[in-house]
């Protein structure tokens, strides 16, 4: 099984995910969770010439069924991969602290609103398999 990362703007999130559900925040059931939900994240943002803000946002999290098997035909292999990705999102701006003369402060990040499982999307993110 290949893992999978997205890369949504700012943030990075480790994607492995299923269904959208509401997660507890318990390392316990982090550990056993089967799903895709919202989860608080916390990041640092930072742009040349201020500095960096930590910020605590909401981003998806969870694990989605994905499996590979072998056909006769080309391509010769079935597949079927969904990572647990954003469904619904909004923009948040915030100003960076202490910015140099002539730097944009406000930086702009995504808040997850709802997950799903899907399919990667590089229409709006940069989908990476390792």
């Amino acid at each position: 099984m290949k893992l999978a990362y997205l890369f949504f703007g700012p943030m990075a999130f480790f994607l492995l995910a299923g269904c959208s559900c509401v997660l507890s925040t318990s390392s316990g059931d982090l550990l056993t969770f089967v799903g895709c939900a919202v989860r608080e994240f916390t990041f640092l943002a930072k742009k040349p010439g201020c500095r960096g803000l930590r910020i605590t946002t909401d981003a998806c999290w969870g694990r989605c069924e994905t499996w590979e098997k072998p056909i006769l035909e080309p391509p010769y292999i079935e597949a079927h991969h969904r990572v647990c990705t954003y469904n619904e999102t909004r923009q948040v701006t915030v100003k960076l602290p202490n910015c140099a003369p002539g730097v944009d402060p406000f930086y702009t990040y995504p808040v997850a609103v709802r997950c799903d499982c899907g399919a990667c999307s590089t229409a709006s993110t940069e989908c990476e398999t390792l």
